[in-house]
């Protein structure tokens, strides 16, 4: 076939499968890895490579000014995401790891540790079973640029750099008060976080070196080196401020860390818009279609115009509005499909609203070879709906939009002469929200990767949310073994 003349058609199949098992983004990661080892026999390390099958597993790097809550925060992390802790003084422990008696030695000795000898501590650890299959994260370390660059150096790359900020007057506190469990390791404060069991109480000690002035000393210190290590980092770091509740600071640390970074891999958007009636469907597809040149497809004006065109499947969906039923699945699979093969929606993507009804549609949809790669539910309540379609008229002789609330009109004459839609009607759209209702659950159990928008909110802060999960890839539902929420969450 002459490429010039017909170029080949790709099968939908063939972008489903590719999006499916992160074809281009494991073809990224390959080339990374390549570039950073640079082994010997590439071909080899690439199988290495996939056998390994990490790529999504947590690669996380804590850092910021002592009493930040970065221990805290850190092990968190790790119980949530069944990754292993890691932090200095782990290293220089640990009777495995080659240089741990030299480290261990320069210690006891009063001298630095040279950032050669932790880089090399660090890697003989990450390259463990335990880290490799399960991810890791870095409590408080690199503490300067020089080391992160040496960590660089030898291939140590996090994914994701958590920086913890907040006043120095409220670490300063925060420090004189902290006492650690020589048990577990956990730190507990005397104002803000003491334990319940007395037995705990008992045992916890004073770290060395939290006296005022040894503070201030370690925050000076900090203060210099942060901006090297922000600069280092820069396209993997998010900084988070440590002065407000722990339990805050960890979740926009854990929604951080289950992100992914934006991908360089081709990608055409297959949006499905579901919702009730009344939840902006229509608006927000317009919207993604003019911005974005997705073809907009309303279901019902599809079939509509089908029907005013006489096609042989036009013929086939009349009956059916005469009638009042909907129209058969066989049918609306077919008019559907021909429109999904058209060039436009090949070329740019589509969205869809108005398709699938139920969980069968939905089926026969993903097996006709069409499935959509970002699936929005746009939740709103029947009492809300109702007042957004119930109210709403149209003015026949201008074709002006109004509503009685929202945009009632400022003359009588307009008023009197308002119209509408039989389709407002409140029986009809409690009937239509009624069998949506009915028909969600199911739904949103097939679409398990959804992401649920409350549709009760200005629309234009609805389309913000969902241009950001076109631009970026989902977050990570299941980096460890307790999910937090759905892929996108709730908003």
């Amino acid at each position: 076939m002459d490429a010039a003349t017909k170029p080949p058609g790709i099968p939908p199949a063939m972008g489903l499968y590719a999006e499916k098992h992160n074809i281009f983004q494991l073809m990224q990661s390959m080339m990374e890895a390549l570039l950073i080892y640079q082994p010997a026999d590439p071909i080899d390390f690439m199988i290495e490579h996939l056998k390994k099958n990490n790529d999504e597993v947590p690669r996380v790097v804590l850092v910021g000014p002592t009493a930040s809550g970065k221990t805290t925060i850190a092990r968190w992390l790790c119980k949530h995401l069944s990754a292993v802790y890691l932090c200095p003084q782990e290293l220089v422990r640990n009777k495995l790891l080659k240089g741990a008696r030299e480290a261990m030695a320069r210690q006891a000795r009063g001298e630095p540790i040279p950032e050669d000898l932790w880089a090399a501590l660090l890697e003989e650890r990450l390259n463990d079973v335990d880290c490799e299959k399960l991810g890791w994260v870095l409590d408080g370390f690199p503490e300067t640029r020089k080391q992160a660059l040496v960590l660089q150096s030898v291939g140590i790359a996090p994914r994701h750099v958590v920086v913890l900020r907040a006043p120095d007057t409220v670490l300063v506190e925060r420090n004189l008060g902290k006492l650690v469990d020589p048990v577990t390791q956990e730190v507990y404060h005397t104002t803000f976080d003491w334990p319940i069991d007395f037995t705990v109480q008992k045992r916890l000690v004073r770290p060395k070196g939290i006296s005022e002035q040894a503070t201030a000393k370690r925050l000076l210190e900090s203060h210099r080196n942060l901006p090297g290590l922000i600069l280092t980092f820069q396209g993997s770091h998010k900084v988070i401020s440590a002065d407000q509740p722990c339990v805050d600071v960890f979740a926009q640390a854990l929604n951080f860390v289950q992100s992914r970074p934006r991908s360089y891999a081709p990608f055409t958007p297959r949006i499905l818009l579901l919702g009730p009636p009344g939840s902006g469907k229509r608006l927000q597809a317009a919207l993604l279609a003019q911005k974005y040149q997705l073809a907009n497809i309303h279901f019902g004006d599809l079939l509509r115009e089908q029907a005013a065109a006489h096609t042989p499947v036009g013929e086939l969906v009349k009956p059916f509005f005469g009638s009042g039923y909907p129209v058969a699945d066989s049918i609306a699979l077919r008019v559907l499909k021909d429109r999904l093969l058209q060039q436009d929606c090949q070329t740019y993507g589509w969205v869809l609203h108005g398709f699938p009804r139920d969980v069968d549609q939905a089926d026969l949809m993903k097996h006709t070879g069409f499935e959509p790669n970002r699936v929005f539910f746009l939740n709103l309540p029947t009492e809300v709906a109702m007042q957004r379609l119930c109210q709403r008229a149209t003015d026949p002789v201008s074709g002006e939009r109004y509503h009685t609330l929202f945009k009632p009109p400022t003359e009588e004459e307009v008023h009197q002469r308002l119209r509408r839609n039989p389709k407002d009607a409140p029986a009809r759209v409690e009937k239509k929200a009624e069998y949506y209702h009915r028909q969600v659950v199911d739904l949103e159990e097939y679409y398990e990767d959804a992401v649920f928008l409350n549709a009760d909110q200005d629309p234009y802060t609805i389309f913000e949310y969902i241009e950001s999960c076109l631009v970026k890839p989902l977050p990570v539902s299941k980096l460890g073994a307790q999910p937090l929420t759905h892929s996108g969450g709730h908003v």
